[in-house]
């Protein structure tokens, strides 16, 4: 399947020098990992924390769940070892952080060749060259980075992400313009789950692929709310159904519970039916 195909309901954070989360992440029901060498890895555990998830990669038993690495900084003393290291590990793309030009990608792609390369968007003149960044030839996906960004910000916490919307949405735009994977940013509360309901409905309705996530208490959630409802796949078939129907009677469009379908409804309608496929072949893998 197409990585960029995939769903995404689910990103979860695995700090990459913890072997028995590492172990545990094989049996998460989660569509990705990003297997963490910046933030969660402390300064002195850098060398060997690419070691670690190096063997364990190499181990295997992942199974279909979309592997990303997240390297530090190419600025920094880790990161050009983490890229290096990253072309011979058994893993599905690579996580820039801070990524605020395309150049800061050409950089990486240089070091990591064929990889795909996806972008951390957490920096206020992130937000600005989102576009700039989206258009790049080697990325397939965008991660918010909502807690670098409101600290950029200086923003105040808000249950509706207020602050945040602005560069939610200049982010999302970018994203969706040039075909590219976007994911929200964590929700900090891993045992709210009313909150991390809430927030995942309104990146849902955004437009957003999937959540990333802090704590695999969060997995069921983000999994529920990003995934079509039976409602939506029953609507989408009646609407295709219907629609074809007219067609085939010489007429463009077609009704469906007092509601006009068109061509764009149906196109939605298509799209929904292969997220629910692609969702169910992944957890029968």
């Amino acid at each position: 399947m197409d990585l960029r195909r995939r769903p995404y309901r689910s990103v979860l954070y695995i700090p990459g020098s913890k072997q028995r989360a590492l172990e545990k992440a094989r049996s998460l029901p989660v569509d990705a990992i990003i297997f963490d060498l910046e933030d969660a890895v402390a300064v002195d555990e850098k060398d060997a924390a690419r070691e670690t998830l190096s063997e364990a990669l190499g181990d295997g038993g992942y199974g279909p769940r979309i592997r990303i690495v997240r390297i530090n900084g190419l600025d920094t003393g880790w990161g050009p070892a983490d890229a290096e290291a990253v072309t011979k590990m058994e893993c599905d793309a690579v996580l820039l952080p801070k990524v605020e030009s395309s150049a800061q990608l050409d950089a990486l792609a240089e070091r990591t060749g064929s990889v795909p390369i996806w972008a951390m968007m957490e920096t206020p003149r992130g937000m600005l060259n989102a576009v700039e960044i989206a258009t790049h030839p080697k990325l397939a996906g965008m991660v918010m980075g909502t807690n670098d960004l409101a600290k950029e910000l200086q923003s105040r916490p808000r249950a509706d992400r207020l602050p945040m919307l602005t560069s939610l949405s200049l982010c999302l735009l970018a994203a969706k313009a040039e075909k590219r994977v976007i994911v929200d940013g964590v929700y900090n509360a891993f045992k709210d789950d009313e909150g991390l309901r809430a927030e995942c409905v309104q990146g849902r309705d955004m437009g957003f692929d999937g959540k990333t996530l802090i704590h695999p208490a969060q997995i069921d959630i983000a999994n529920e709310v990003f995934a079509p409802t039976d409602e939506e796949i029953d609507l989408a078939r009646r609407q295709i159904a219907a629609f074809e129907d007219a067609q085939a009677k010489g007429q463009g469009v077609a009704v469906v519970d007092g509601r006009i379908v068109e061509n764009l409804h149906v196109a939605t309608a298509r799209e929904i039916l292969a997220k629910a496929d692609a969702i169910e072949m992944l957890e029968a893998g």
